[in-house]
């Protein structure tokens, strides 16, 4: 599967379902639809090799791992394709490539993580020490804007535990996923890793399934909550990681020249199409303007198209329904009279799914682009002159997944970090996700944790023994 020929020939499905380029409008394969008895075998037969998978070590399972990533290193340049040709994003800059490379990471990372039995008493009194069970059979459900990384966020921390684990992705980038599936499933033993592939209801099914120990979400906030209505009835273990509307506050001291990139990648990077990105950047009245026109340069020069283009570092929305979110909520902004620094102007005459990076000055915090989750490649600068308030505003909505504070003077930032609302708060950097650090959301940007120790923990039972 080292092309993607290869890879295509391994996973499409003559009969199934057609996926086409959101650059293009180009066929890119056919997807199986999978139906709930498909289902239920992926999760007998996950139920079944999870008995021998947890009676392996740690080592073993670990060593697995690593030959995983092995196999996905082997086939990166195919895998890469295929994302770029479903998904839409570049092959270039923080995307394809970028993406098959944090696949390949991650799984290494999970592999090495020590997880040795905690010693909570050893005193006269007694021994006491916490350790971590598998869970069973874990099903993930997957979105479609990093559909390969996160779903080795589920693959390599639940197998790493002695999880065996069932994957539904999403929808729009079904063979993204059946494409990593299918490459690391070379080596891994069968059945500990499998891949369903349908529509919503499909997902529902995963859910409610008597098979399934713990469900893991990346996605929506309104879908995430109709998960956890679902899975109340049998008490599922959970990790939900939901959506966000990152805010970013520039201070005073901010050394814009030095920056300008970062800011601007903490925001666009995927086009705007990822959960922690910056979405709403509020900056003080002295750098305001050298702000709006340090980002405006940077987006004017960033070349947008089609995925396959090497020179290309931005790329399409994935979808129609996502491209018609960011063109309302720009639209809104034109008409309350904000200011367009540059982009809001779509071609409709070309093919894809293509919104120019645009940038938005002049704008009340109250305004449906900042209050609101836009998910692409549109940024709302809001001035404000007093930084209590602009904690306040960033801190206004329900939703706490990242922030960021972007300042030379380190003890300012981190007097500021600490007032925030989120699970994570960057200081000059927006959305820089490390294997090694936990990673979770506040309010309604879910709970759970994923990476790291901790990440590994979720993906355990408790267990205390004690003498």
């Amino acid at each position: 599967m080292t092309t993607f020929e290869g890879l295509l020939d391994a996973i499409n499905d003559d009969g199934g379902r057609e996926v086409l380029n959101p650059a293009t409008g180009q066929l890119v394969g056919k997807t199986p639809v999978h139906t709930e008895a498909d289902l239920d075998r992926a999760v007998a037969t996950a139920r079944q090799a999870q008995r021998d998978w947890a009676a392996r070590s740690h080592a073993e399972r670990s060593e697995a791992l690593n030959r995983a990533a092995d196999a996905i290193e082997a086939s990166a340049e195919a895998l890469a394709g295929l994302l770029s040709r479903e998904q839409g994003k570049p092959l270039n800059g923080p995307n394809a490539r970028f993406e098959v490379g944090a696949c390949s990471a991650w799984t290494r990372a999970n592999a090495a993580f020590p997880l040795e039995p905690e010693v909570l008493v050893d005193d006269e009194s007694g021994h006491a020490e916490l350790t971590y069970e598998p869970i069973g059979v874990v099903g993930g459900i997957g979105p479609w804007n990093w559909p390969m990384m996160i779903s080795i966020w589920q693959i390599a921390p639940a197998l790493r535990m002695g999880n065996t684990i069932v994957l539904k992705p999403s929808e729009y980038t079904p063979l993204s996923v059946l494409g990593l599936v299918a490459v690391m499933n070379q080596v891994l033993p069968a059945g500990v890793l499998q891949v369903v592939a349908g529509e919503g209801e499909l997902g529902r099914a995963l859910t409610t399934h008597d098979g399934i120990d713990k469900i893991t979400f990346t996605g929506s906030v309104e879908t995430g909550k109709a998960i956890m209505r679902t899975v109340a009835d049998d008490l599922k273990r959970i990790t939900l990681e939901l959506g966000g509307n990152d805010a970013g506050i520039v201070l005073e001291d901010f050394d814009v020249a030095a920056h300008a990139e970062d800011l601007f990648w903490g925001a666009f990077i995927n086009t705007g199409q990822t959960c922690a990105a910056l979405k709403r950047l509020y900056v003080p009245d002295s750098k305001y303007d050298e702000v709006c026109q340090a980002l405006t340069d940077l987006a004017q020069k960033m070349p947008m198209g089609e995925g396959l283009d090497e020179n290309n570092v931005l790329g399409p929305l994935q979808n129609q329904a996502q491209y018609d979110i960011v063109a309302r909520l720009v639209d809104a902004a034109r008409d309350s009279g904000a200011t367009i620094l540059t982009g809001g102007n779509p071609d409709a005459s070309g093919a894809g799914y293509f919104y120019p990076t645009t940038l938005v000055s002049d704008i009340d915090n109250a305004n449906p682009l900042v209050a609101e989750e836009q998910f692409g490649p549109a940024l709302p600068i809001i001035r404000y002159s007093d930084l209590d308030q602009a904690i306040e505003w960033a801190n206004g909505l329900d939703v706490g997944l990242g922030s960021s504070v972007w300042s030379d003077d380190l003890d300012a930032a981190k007097q500021v970090a600490a007032r925030l609302q989120a699970g994570t708060t960057w200081i000059n950097k927006h959305g820089a996700i490390d294997p090694r650090v936990p990673f979770g959301g506040m309010k309604e940007s879910g709970f759970g944790l994923e990476f790291g120790v901790e990440g590994l923990k979720h993906m355990g039972l408790p267990k205390v023994t004690s003498w």
